[in-house]
């Protein structure tokens, strides 16, 4: 019997607090006995104990006390070594362990186990070519290790290589069908790999075994929300919660999901949730901000943009939501200023360009808007409504010949648009193109019978001469 085994009392006839003061009571000789650094068996058995106990208890700090003493006494044994190893480990001590994890394997080179753990600690500092190394070998040793399997296909995923980490998976769950880390980590894989309903009926196997690991709720539910299946994903967000309240990014990702149902007072409650339990989550002030301004609240917007501006100076997102949110105030000199800050740290982001090109033209600034125009137009060459935008500001400032282009290009890319027909006929008038005019008017007027009294007001000649094109025997 250990010596920390108290069931040699009567556990009925006394209180849990009365055990516990017996039990530190033992505990508190032991160590008076290893403190006395006797080189004696009942010493080495004592330090053996007590670093088993600290080592369960997590208390690995202590652990590491005691081992160091007992491999004062007994330096030579692999085992204590993988134990000293393991507790470094747990103290992310990773280098000093995989130094222990070799002095282990000096005195048994072909325990798989210390190799393993060797491969975890070296892929924990990023060394994965000598992780795999040393799983590899573990694997020429036992080829049918499931844990150097398992960790091998963890170091693929660190790696970005998931097909391979998903092969190895697959392998160890044709194995064992219960191997429930392996369909936790095979879900994962299945995700990135953009497999969105491969990885759900993981997370579902995995749940089946495991229906408390309120992090695979939260995955299955980010999973649910890339399907479009907000619903679902709402009841995922919701038992990973249940499992587990104090979960920051189950909240933001709920008030996600309740953004993309249009329900934004929901998303608004789910994001200063998730404020509450982390003030500094940056995406959370951001989409905070978006779902006050897509309520119109701006102001209210703007404060929560300004405070992620703060936490993230580099948040180009939340410049460009600010300048938005001022853009609809008309505050457009503030506005402007945003546009320009969130370009000064994202040059391709064609919908910024797009934004600031809209602002420069309200604000009569048409030759500046040109130039953010023909931006988006660069950065998004499919872009019909940049063209067509890019097009009528040319057209303002006289360049018609290039305007008759860019409406060209607007209408191959969207050959279904009356507003594309409209503006070609308006520049082919001016360029003298009557009949090519008249037969965008008639193009336009197919397209969307119900512009008729538009044509008939803005193109009073024009129409003339369609309507006796249409007319009987014409």
């Amino acid at each position: 019997m250990s010596i920390l085994d108290d069931h040699g009392v009567d556990d009925e006839q006394d209180d849990e607090e009365r055990r516990r003061e017996r039990f530190d009571e033992e505990l508190r000789k032991l160590r008076e006995m290893a403190d006395q650094g006797s080189a004696g068996p009942a010493n080495v058995d004592a330090l053996e104990e007590i670093v088993a106990y600290y080592y369960e208890n997590e208390k690995y700090e202590d652990a590491l006390h005691f081992i160091n003493q007992l491999l004062t006494l007994v330096p030579y044994s692999g085992d204590l070594w993988l134990r000293k190893g393991l507790i470094l480990s747990n103290l992310y001590k990773y280098a000093e362990a995989i130094e222990c994890y070799d002095r282990a394997l000096s005195f048994n080179p072909v325990d798989t186990e210390t190799l393993i753990n060797r491969g975890i600690a070296l892929d924990d500092l990023g060394r994965t070519t000598e992780a795999m190394a040393s799983y590899n070998r573990a694997l020429e040793i036992d080829p049918a290790n499931e844990d150097a399997l398992f960790n091998k296909a963890i170091t693929f995923e660190k790696m970005g290589q998931f097909e391979d980490a998903a092969a190895i998976f697959r392998y160890l769950l044709d194995g064992n069908p219960l191997h429930r880390d392996a369909w936790y980590e095979l879900g994962y894989c299945h995700d990135y790999l953009d497999r969105p309903a491969d990885s759900l009926q993981c997370y579902e196997e995995h749940l089946a075994l495991d229906p408390y690991n309120y992090n695979a709720w939260y995955n299955r539910g980010i999973v649910l929300n890339r399907m479009a299946r907000y619903a679902l994903a709402l009841d995922s967000y919701d038992t990973a919660l249940a499992i587990h309240e104090n979960f920051p990014a189950a909240w933001y990702n709920k008030g996600n999901a309740y953004a993309n149902l249009g329900r934004l007072h929901d998303a608004i409650t789910c994001y200063r949730a998730t404020l509450k339990l982390d003030e500094r989550d940056v995406p959370a002030w951001h989409n905070l901000g978006n779902a006050h301004e897509e309520l119109g609240e701006y102001e209210e917007a703007i404060r929560c943009f300004t405070q992620a501006i703060r936490l993230d100076p580099q948040h180009y997102e939340s410049f460009f939501g600010r300048g938005s949110c001022e853009d609809a105030l008309e505050h457009f000199r503030r506005a402007l200023s945003d546009y320009n800050k969130a370009l000064a740290l994202c040059k391709d982001y064609p919908e910024l360009w797009y934004a600031k090109a809209d602002l420069l033209y309200n604000m009569g600034r048409q030759r500046e808007s040109l130039l953010s125009y023909r931006m988006v137009t660069r950065l998004e060459p499919d872009n019909d409504e940049a063209w067509l935008d890019y097009g009528d500001t040319l057209v303002e400032l006289g360049y018609h010949k290039q305007a008759l282009k860019a409406f060209e290009r607007a209408s191959a890319l969207n050959p279904a648009s009356p507003d594309v027909q409209l503006s070609r006929a308006r520049v082919l008038l001016v360029l003298h193109r009557t009949g090519d005019a008249v037969a965008a008017l008639r193009e336009a007027l197919r397209l969307d019978p119900g512009r008729r009294e538009v044509l008939r007001r803005d193109f009073p000649g024009l129409y003339t001469m369609l309507e006796s094109d249409e007319a009987p025997g014409a």
